[in-house]
């Protein structure tokens, strides 16, 4: 199958609608996974979660991170070019969106954009395929969106999480957002939210 062509939402503007739904709750309700509308498998590195994602919030202006591994897929070049025309760049920091298929393909998070005081909302959102959203280390969540507290326990972080979104908590309002993606749900970590260590 070509991907570049086929593997989009059999009904995209229902679906992209659907799978936004699903970002922005997950995004205003931390830690909480949401299903996503996922397109059919594209037999490529693109997992399905990433690929619904993509299709939702990319189009012609957005400039695309893809990891190396998405980046050496000519299937994938070709999926992002024909579904969204959206331009890939190469600099992290450029990127309004940048998607990996694991923690170990990801820069720090500080490369990115990180957004201005005057443009916060300019920074850039990562999408992070992991291999499960629990059965890893405890976190704790506390900020908006969470009574209390919360918990999560995704497994495939990068290695030292927690210090790392801790200083990209301490940019707020700047600093990245975060998705994290596996079996066609998605879970939302927006700047906002502090995560510790559990215990």
């Amino acid at each position: 199958m070509d991907i570049g062509l086929d593997g989009g939402f059999a009904d995209p503007v229902l679906q992209a609608q659907g799978s936004f739904r699903a970002i922005m709750d997950a995004l205003a309700n931390p830690g909480t996974p949401r299903q996503l509308v996922t397109p059919p498998s594209l037999h490529s590195s693109l997992p399905p979660g990433l690929a619904s994602i993509l299709l939702t919030l990319a189009d012609h202006d957005t400039g695309l991170w893809l990891d190396d591994t998405l980046r050496a897929d000519a299937g994938v070049l070709d999926f992002v070019n024909f579904h969204t025309g959206a331009g890939v760049v190469q600099e992290p920091g450029r990127a309004v969106f940048a998607f990996a298929t694991g923690a170990a393909h990801l820069p720090r998070l500080d490369q990115f954009n990180l957004g201005t005081q005057e443009y916060p909302d300019r920074s850039t959102t990562i999408v992070l395929a992991v291999p499960a959203l629990t059965g890893g280390e405890r976190l704790i969540t506390r900020g908006p969106g969470i009574k209390g507290h919360g918990h999560i326990s995704p497994i495939g972080l990068l290695r030292d999480f927690v210090a790392q979104w801790s200083a990209n908590r301490d940019l707020f309002p700047r600093g990245i957002d975060l998705l994290l993606v596996a079996d066609g749900e998605v879970m939302g970590l927006p700047r906002s939210t502090r995560i510790e260590e559990g215990h």
